[in-house]
């Protein structure tokens, strides 16, 4: 079979590594990709949001399966567009998607059907948001509604904090449309874990957790950022929080999307908060997360378009979800300056390295060919992926590879996984 992937980061050249492992699968598309995409697939100039030509490119080639990898295109309904073309899609409908596109609509839902999350209230007026911090316990957080690529959260210790941020996000726009509406949320304290999941539209099948770091600095610090490493598996992610999860969390949103006549097919992610009073929801994705997906996705034993083709039939009932019995840490090699400013356009050496090397693997996120080398083109340029037989052993093997590529400007945080270490 042919198939379509839509999108250009380290997630899609995550799944695009998956989709290349199945035997159903003959040929590759991407579109727009990146370099490192473009050895296992053939890349193709058209953009995620260019809806058109993707259905276009799609029925001229005789896709069997596009997968959407991005938040965008589905939040814009790409994947009804091609369904209405005739062409088999996997991801949310539009209608499915607002999970994640709307911050207010997911925790209105989560209200309504009693999934446990932060108390909160929704705005669309800058002076009544400011108007409700002053009775406010501090500290808050301000979440832009709409999507902001992952940056759009504000956490605030004092009102003046929470003011400037009301400021930001719905005077200045800082995170476009996206602010026009915000939520304002209790502060949560404990750990953060992700858990993927795959679902049809009534049946979940939930994948091995995650954790990842999101601020650019070592210890947490600095500026929220789309994801600067991951591990998987969580060992905060107990068998006890797994079962409060699926009774209260998991299957309690599928059943509200189906209630509310937005059945979800696709992947649902969950951002968890492991709080004393139990596990609550910080947030939803309608997408794999990045870089979450190159630590999942690695040590996935099925084959992924089994998985995928039970979620558009409608039989996912029928999958058993295996994982490999190992570890896996992924260290993202970043722009210095990112997420804020930065160059591109430098030359990435030692990427042969991994060639050949079994439990090793350098997804590309932000880069590009250039005549006969890759060059930087973003500001998360690569994720250095590396398995273990544990987490310390992953950790070590992805440092150690991580060392193996060179660039001009490059970054990286030396502590992730280091939460392992108290457990």
């Amino acid at each position: 079979m042919k198939v379509l992937i839509v999108g250009s980061g380290g997630r899609e050249h995550a799944i695009a590594a998956s989709v290349a492992k199945s035997k159903k699968v003959d040929k590759i598309y991407c579109a727009p990709g990146n370099a490192g995409i473009g050895q296992i697939a053939e890349c193709v100039p058209i953009g995620a949001m260019e809806f058109d030509k993707i259905t276009a490119f799609a029925k001229e080639k005789a896709i069997d399966l596009t997968i959407v990898g991005m938040d965008d295109p589905l939040v814009g309904g790409l994947i009804d567009e091609l369904e209405s073309a005739g062409l088999r899609a996997f991801g949310p409908r539009k209608n499915a998607a607002v999970l994640e596109g709307s911050k207010a609509f997911s925790k209105d839902l989560m209200k309504k059907y009693h999934i446990p999350t932060a108390a909160y209230e929704t705005f669309d007026d800058p002076k009544k948001a400011l108007a409700y911090l002053e009775t406010a316990v501090m500290p808050v957080v301000l979440k832009a509604d709409g999507l902001a690529l992952g940056k759009g959260v504000l956490i605030c210790n004092t009102l003046e904090e929470a003011k400037d941020g009301v400021k930001t996000i719905m005077e200045d726009k800082k995170f476009g449309a996206a602010g026009s509406r915000m939520v304002i949320e209790e502060f949560m304290t404990g750990r953060e874990v992700s858990v993927l999941s795959f679902v049809d539209g009534k049946t979940i099948r939930i994948m091995t957790s995650a954790q990842d770091h999101k601020r650019a600095g070592d210890g947490d610090t600095g500026l929220n950022t789309g994801g600067m490493g991951t591990f998987s598996p969580s060992p905060f992610y107990t068998e006890e929080v797994d079962a409060f999860c699926r009774k209260y969390i998991y299957q309690a949103t599928v059943d509200a999307m189906a209630s509310e006549e937005r059945p979800f097919q696709g992947i649902i992610f969950f951002g968890l908060m492991l709080t004393d009073k139990g596990p609550r929801v910080l947030e939803y994705n309608a997408r794999f997360g990045d870089p979450e997906a190159q630590v999942v996705l690695p040590r996935m034993k099925n084959d992924i378009i089994d998985v995928i083709e039970a979620c558009i039939d409608g039989t996912l009932d029928q999958i058993t979800l295996q994982f490999e019995e190992n570890a896996a840490v992924c260290v993202v090699l970043a722009s210095e300056g990112y997420p804020v400013s930065y160059e591109k356009g430098f030359p990435i050496g030692g990427l042969e390295k991994f060639e050949g090397k079994d439990g090793y693997y350098c997804f590309h996120a932000g880069t590009k060919e250039d005549g006969q080398q890759i060059v930087t083109n973003g500001g998360r340029v690569l994720g250095v992926t590396a398995t273990g037989r544990d987490l310390h052993e992953a950790r070590e093997n992805a440092y150690q590879a991580a060392e193996w590529v060179t660039f001009e400007n490059k970054y990286m945080r030396h502590d992730i996984g280091k939460a392992i270490d108290e457990v």
